[in-house]
């Protein structure tokens, strides 16, 4: 049966991503074989079909997750027909990834699913929602709970956010979103947030250290929003930070650290440990709430990944995006 693929190459044009026929000798190297069903579009696949930063090599199939199902196995920890998921690692990066309906994969990668979930249940979370639950992670670590104060979750519109916020409201604390898109309230508020701040208040150059608004935030933008988020950090609070949406650097000051005990927790969802990435999937499985999850999901087919991935980057994807690769 041919594979099918969604392949990027850089040519004299620049880079570009189009459907092909690939060989399966050409998939990479790996001890277990998908038969893959479902992907997603993150921030992250829209910078690497874009030709920034991310793949190291092309050609390249892309997509950073993928779910499915083995077909074959060289590894004692997978046998055909086991449900599985892979997050980050080298996919879209130094190996082929999910945008093909078949994968080779390091049987190291890869994650059975939980019972509780489907392949597509999976994807709906991606890497988007994995990441944020490693954020909430990095809060409890920190010693918040929802009796700490309010939450903050910047680029709330996104599928980190988006996701960062229903699991911190259903688990309890007060939720206040940073967005750039007011009409974006009612989605917002229907996932849990309370409180809705426009991101402009964040996003310009600001003080060293500002009024104490919020015990701890989920921020996955980056340089003068992230600036500004540990400014007005109450006192022994925590921020969690995944993501460079507005820049890689960081325009602040030591003085929140110093003068308030605030925490700066970095979250990185490629290489993260696989023991934390279990405990990350559990807690998805129990702390999630499925209707909410659905009300962030889009649908698309392989072939319409491109369009998706610039969209996203320029800020008009809300939630999250599946990708059928299978049927």
């Amino acid at each position: 049966m041919s594979i099918h693929a969604l392949v990027t190459d850089k040519t004299d044009a620049g880079y570009v991503t189009e459907m092909n026929e690939v060989a399966e000798a050409d998939l990479g190297e790996g001890d277990v074989t998908v038969s893959v069903e479902w992907s997603t579009v993150n921030y992250k696949d829209g910078l690497a079909l874009a030709g920034k930063r991310i793949m190291a090599s092309t050609p390249m199939i892309g997509g950073i997750d993928l779910a499915g199902t083995v077909e074959s196995s060289d590894s004692i920890n997978f046998e055909p027909g086991d449900k599985v998921l892979v997050n980050g690692y080298g996919l879209s990066q130094t190996h082929n990834g999910g945008y093909a309906t078949k994968a080779r994969i390091p049987a190291e990668w890869l994650i059975k699913i939980p019972e509780t979930f489907s392949a597509r249940d999976t994807m709906a979370i991606g890497t988007a929602g994995y990441t944020a639950m490693l954020c909430v992670l990095a809060l409890e670590h920190g010693g918040l709970t929802p009796a700490s104060g309010d939450i903050l979750v910047t680029g709330a519109n996104g599928g980190v956010g988006s996701i960062a916020i229903s699991i911190l409201s259903g688990l309890g604390y007060r939720v206040i979103a940073s967005t750039g898109r007011a009409e974006e309230e009612a989605y917002l508020k229907s996932l849990g947030a309370s409180e809705i701040i426009d991101r402009n208040t964040l996003s310009e150059p600001g003080k060293p250290i500002g009024s104490e608004k919020w015990v701890g935030a989920v921020d996955s933008v980056g340089s003068h929003t992230l600036a500004n988020v540990l400014a007005q950090t109450k006192y022994r609070g925590v921020v969690a930070a995944c993501g460079l949406a507005q820049g890689l650097d960081l325009p602040a000051s030591v003085a929140p650290f110093i003068l308030r005990n605030v925490t700066l927790s970095g979250i990185d969802s490629v290489n993260a440990p696989r023991d934390v990435r279990i405990e990350a999937w559990n807690r998805l499985a129990s702390d999630l709430d499925p209707a909410k999850l659905e009300a962030t999901i889009s649908e698309i087919a392989l072939a319409d990944v491109p369009e998706t991935a610039k969209a996203i980057l320029e800020g008009k994807v809300r939630g999250r995006t599946l990708v059928k690769v299978a049927g």
